[in-house]
């Protein structure tokens, strides 16, 4: 693992663990059991290093969730697929999950963080996209929004919302099968 790469890491658990707040170039260097002054020389800015952590929850994302490969994808592997992912984010990638909320929020008050966001969620929707359509026949990008923003509503319920309810990977299934189908996928799709 890069240095860098160890920093943004430690800047996700930092923020998860205490807040945009508590997001000091020094605290990140606490976090990765660093010198005092390793965070600030691979980042200058706290832009800089707010940049790099987006950056870095985007490659861990696409580590862990690589798109299959379009003769692969039917309706039940893209349901699969997206219900073990959110199982996932809900479980060992809850930093980053806090982070990215953390991340969003802030990012209200800053444009230059904005812009960054806005590009990896482009990509993020622009894949989703393109499942959708091979599963789904439907309009891609209005489905893929709505896909994207089900699954953050439901991922900030369950981490940070008032939600009681824990759900199981077979009530992910069922959600996630649901909102497809009412996009266009499924055979309960009524006939035009």
């Amino acid at each position: 693992m890069s240095r860098r790469a160890e920093l943004t890491d430690a800047a996700i658990a930092t923020l998860a663990r205490d807040g945009m707040r508590g997001l000091t170039h020094r605290a990140v260097d606490r976090a990765a059991g660093l010198p005092e002054g390793s965070a600030s020389y691979y980042f200058r800015t706290r832009q800089a290093l707010l940049q790099a952590t987006v950056e870095r929850l985007v490659e861990l994302d696409a580590a862990e969730a690589p798109p299959p490969s379009a003769g692969d994808l039917d309706l039940d592997t893209f349901v699969n697929g997206a219900a073990a992912l959110v199982e996932s984010w809900l479980d060992t990638g809850r930093d980053r999950l806090l982070a990215r909320y953390e991340l969003c929020l802030e990012a209200n008050r800053r444009p230059e963080l904005r812009a960054v966001l806005e590009t990896a969620g482009a990509a993020v929707r622009a894949m989703v996209a393109g499942q959708l359509t091979a599963v789904a026949g439907c309009a891609p990008h209005p489905a893929a929004d709505d896909f994207v923003a089900f699954l953050d509503g439901l991922l900030f319920d369950q981490v940070a919302g008032a939600g009681t309810r824990k759900l199981t990977g077979a009530d992910l299934r069922t959600l996630i099968r649901g909102l497809v189908t009412a996009a266009g996928a499924g055979p309960a799709r009524p006939a035009a």
